[in-house]
């Protein structure tokens, strides 16, 4: 098969998945070419053409998966006064008592990869614990910690999950 067949016969549906992945247009043009240039590249190893289009597809989620991977370095590298999860909320009322008050289980994984700067595997590593249970415990630790600070602090939350508002704390005030 060559490449001009096989840009007609999936062009469409690779640049739409692409994009529904990536939902950023000029993202999803330059994951497009350089899937379309790994094809034309690689595409002598192709052995059985029926199989060509999932193998056109594995190329479209590699690069995707590549271009995230990419996009969180330049990203972490671009915040040059780099705010961690604790400089943040420093002067958030209650921040550390609460930290403090979840319970362990909760609360090593939020130090190892928000305070610490611990990359999640890494902090999975540390704990001895699979990264899929690391993920867990985060998402329980951040619930308990937004039940707090609604509770105590009245902060209110925007779309994003971000604390907003000033505090309304009965302890701080």
């Amino acid at each position: 098969m060559e490449t001009q067949k096989i840009w007609s016969q999936f062009n469409n549906e690779l640049y739409f998945f692409i994009l529904k992945k990536v939902k950023n247009e000029h993202a999803t043009n330059d994951i497009f070419q350089n899937t379309f240039l790994k094809i034309h590249k690689n595409l002598c190893q192709v052995k059985e053409e029926e199989k060509i289009k999932a193998w056109v597809f594995q190329i479209g989620r590699n690069e995707i998966t590549n271009y995230f991977k990419q996009e969180s370095l330049y990203v972490g590298a671009l915040n040059e006064d780099k705010e961690t999860f604790s400089d943040k909320y420093q002067n958030v009322c209650c921040f550390d008592r609460f930290i403090n008050d979840l319970p362990l289980i909760y609360r090593k994984p939020i130090e190892l990869v928000y305070i610490k700067g611990k990359k999640q595997q890494e902090a999975a590593e540390i704990l001895a614990i699979s990264l899929a249970n690391l993920k867990a415990r985060i998402r329980r630790a951040k619930d308990i910690l937004k039940k707090n600070f609604n509770e105590c602090c009245k902060y209110e939350f925007d779309k994003n999950g971000s604390l907003i508002g000033e505090s309304n704390c009965s302890k701080c005030n």
